[in-house]
């Protein structure tokens, strides 16, 4: 599905408590880094290859009161970025609420652990920023993202019943029940 097909409002996970989170095993023959000068183009082109789309570092990241080079992350593969994500903040969520932002993996490097390495990563800066619980937003159409997610610890939350039901659809597709009835 193409990302202009997502539906709105997005779905919203929640990790309860950062506090048990597992140790960060880094996948072989990859290194973690945060974000150094000169690292825009890079982001830029890791998101277009993951998401499909064309986001301006400066305006979506650099910009923001949030932003810090060690809450942009970076797997690489030697020198080159495999995979990203932000370990970030969003007024809408409660101030002890980290919000794990723009996670994407290059396709060229899936099925290697590495969404789940930088998300995890993520989640351990923003418990070294003092946050104690996670939030993300995610497509429907994201179903190995949800699964990581879900192996991250992150549950759905959903309360209105449009939303519930589409996690029930997402449950079908991805063989897990949860958002049942009762």
């Amino acid at each position: 599905m193409r990302t202009e097909d997502r539906q709105l409002p997005q779905l919203v996970m929640r990790r309860a408590s950062l506090s048990d989170l597992p140790e960060l095993l880094m996948p072989a023959g990859f290194r973690l880094r945060q974000y150094e000068p000169g690292d825009a183009p890079a982001w830029e082109a890791l998101v277009e290859k993951a998401f499909g789309w064309k986001r301006d570092f400066q305006e979506r990241i650099a910009s923001r009161a949030y932003f810090r080079p060690e809450r942009v992350l970076f797997i690489c593969n030697g020198d080159v970025p495999a995979a990203t994500a932000c370990a970030w903040e969003e007024p809408a969520w409660e101030e002890s609420c980290g919000y794990l932002h723009m996670v994407g993996v290059n396709p060229d490097y899936s099925g290697r652990g590495l969404g789940y390495a930088v998300s995890l990563a993520a989640l351990r800066r923003m418990r070294e920023d003092g946050k104690r619980q996670a939030v993300l937003e995610t497509d429907d159409f994201r179903l190995a993202a949800i699964k990581t997610y879900f192996k991250l610890g992150f549950q759905p939350d959903a309360k209105e019943e449009a939303v519930r039901e589409r996690w029930r659809r997402v449950g079908l597709q991805l063989n897990m029940r949860f958002m049942e009835e009762g």
